[in-house]
């Protein structure tokens, strides 16, 4: 067995020995050692362990002390090392060992980090004897471990790239570049702090399939790694198909049609595809960017993965599984997540009462409105979708930034709080909302998890995507699944509105056609997360990678 006997918080210098004081732990040692004088401390650990002999189960081992393994001798190590900035145990809360070390990789943005965690939260569950060292800045990490504590993750910062007194000139995703620029190596220093915490090597990386230089060191140090995809399988196979469709797609530069109009065959597992829906710098601009050589570099890596993993479940899309099973080592559809892990009610939940509200609507009468955490509706499209909403007398619940609530009518929100026709909240508790009886559709951006949580809940979507994945989520929402509707000429105007109001809430046969078809899908969202399901098993394989590397 070796051992290192000391934490620190800080990402080390190589080379350099930490300085360990451990007061409780020297008492400890004097009662476990012979051969040596007593110590009284607090005392540098390192010093004291170059001349002691130690006994772990009468069998010789090394402690690394002052950068020289001295052979020595431990007897039932099963006690905490203790830094000045923490504490950590290499024994778990049972008294056993940890067996295996898995260091996660986030990418710290939007919704990748919990979703990541979420995961990691499962594979914790499953595998109690590995220990997983969570890698990611320390604001998110303030945020993710706030109210979660679990014996067997072990959060870790790394650095963010920005400066002090760094000012932020707008540039498109200038808080990614910065990250992007230093989070190779931090991850690299933040695993050998973690290996001395813990006590033990890296067995498996398992992280965000943003990090793609994650294959470099998980081949360097010839362990499996799993890359985790939080979105669908149609924008991953887009992703992966870059270079593929960049070299199909040069012909139509130019066309009379308008490249964003045209529908082509273009990615395998696809039948056809709008070109404008495609994921931006896919199809054509600069892949120099950071942010772009990051996908691009994904996308060229993917296959080299032991595992690739992704929120959703192989029913979903089916020929898309088949295909990107084909490409990869190994394909796992271990989702949707929301259905797995339940969230507890916290102090916010539901704090604007939504749900009392709901509950005195009609049963599948009620619009929800929401578009994430990030996007934003222009002024001119908010004052149609809320004066459509009113004249229309549709039912809603909105979920608004406090920001933009000033670009409603005016006397809009009064009205409509007096007649009961409406709520605007700043927040709500959106699957919550969705699994409420009186939802009858769900007004979106189209992010993955958005649309993932409606199918979950059965309800239709009218869709206004933005950026990213969430044109490509809306085309197979649309076009592929028929579960709901784009709005029409991509933004909110009144007739535009109200059409799409009326085909998903009217009741004619196109109507019911759909309703049925999101239905089906719900059905088969729950069976896949079920005991017998295809995401659960495809779990299951996932544990067996992550506690055996069996694959």
């Amino acid at each position: 067995m070796n051992c290192r006997l000391y934490s620190v918080s800080r990402v080390l210098e190589p080379f350099i020995p930490p300085t360990v004081y451990a007061t409780n732990l020297l008492k400890r040692l004097n009662q476990r050692t012979r051969h040596t004088p007593p110590v009284s401390g607090p005392h540098c650990l390192d010093q004291h362990l170059a001349t002691t002999m130690l006994l772990y189960d009468h069998q010789p081992t090394f402690i690394f002390s002052s950068n020289r393994p001295i052979n020595s001798h431990i007897i039932n190590f099963q006690f905490p090392i203790t830094s000045k900035n923490t504490e950590m145990d290499i024994t778990t809360t049972n008294g056993g060992v940890w067996e295996r070390h898995v260091a996660v990789f986030a990418f710290p943005f939007a919704s990748h980090p919990p979703l990541l965690l979420s995961l990691v939260q499962r594979l914790a569950s499953a595998s109690p004897t590995v220990v997983f060292s969570f890698f990611n800045t320390r604001k998110s990490n303030r945020t993710l471990f706030s109210e979660l504590s679990c014996d067997n993750i072990r959060p870790y910062d790394v650095s963010d790239g920005i400066p002090e007194d760094y000012a932020f000139v707008g540039k498109p995703q200038e808080d990614i570049n910065l990250f992007l620029s230093v989070a190779e190596e931090e991850f690299r220093r933040g695993v050998k702090v973690a290996e001395e915490d813990i006590g033990l090597r890296i067995n498996c990386l398992v992280v965000d399939a943003f990090i793609w230089f994650s294959s470099q060191m998980a081949e360097g140090l010839n362990i499996p790694w799993v890359s985790f995809w939080t979105a669908g399988a149609c924008s991953l196979s887009a992703h992966f198909y870059t270079d593929l469709i960049r070299e199909k797609g040069a012909q139509l530069k130019g066309n009379s049609v308008g490249p964003d109009n045209e529908v082509v065959d273009l990615i395998p597992g696809f039948s056809t595809i709008r070109l404008g829906d495609l994921p931006g710098g896919v199809l054509f601009g600069n892949l120099e960017s950071p942010f772009s050589t990051m996908l691009h570099n994904m996308g060229r890596t993917l296959d080299k993965a032991t595992v690739v993993a992704i929120n959703s479940f192989q029913e979903l899309d089916t020929d898309l599984t088949k295909n990107l099973s084909s490409q990869f080592n190994n394909f796992l559809n271990i989702g949707p997540f929301h259905l797995i892990s339940k969230q507890k009610p916290t102090s916010k939940f539901d704090e604007f009462s939504c749900s009392s509200w709901l509950d005195s609507q009609k049963p599948r009468s009620v619009a929800y409105i929401s578009f994430g955490t990030i996007c934003r509706l222009l002024p001119d499209e908010i004052v149609a979708l809320a004066e459509t909403l009113e004249e229309t007398k549709t039912p809603f619940l909105w979920s608004l930034n406090n920001d933009f609530m000033k670009h409603l009518p005016d006397g809009f929100l009064k009205r409509t709080t007096a007649n009961g026709l409406g709520k605007v909240v700043s927040w709500a508790p959106q699957v919550q909302v969705l699994e409420h009886f009186a939802i009858s559709v769900f007004v979106t951006h189209g992010g993955w998890n958005s649309v993932l949580e409606s199918i979950g809940a059965g309800v239709p979507m009218i869709c206004r995507p933005f950026l990213g994945d969430q044109q490509m989520n809306t085309w197979m929402v649309e076009r592929v699944w028929g579960i709901g509707v784009r709005i029409e000429g991509g933004k909110f105007t009144k007739e535009g509105t109200r059409c799409a109001l009326e085909h998903i809430l009217s009741l004619n046969d196109s109507s019911k056609k759909l309703k049925e078809r999101i239905e089906t899908l719900k059905e088969l969202a729950h069976e896949a997360v079920g005991p017998n399901g295809s995401s659960n098993q495809n779990f299951m394989t996932l544990v067996d990678v992550v506690t055996n590397a069996t694959l």
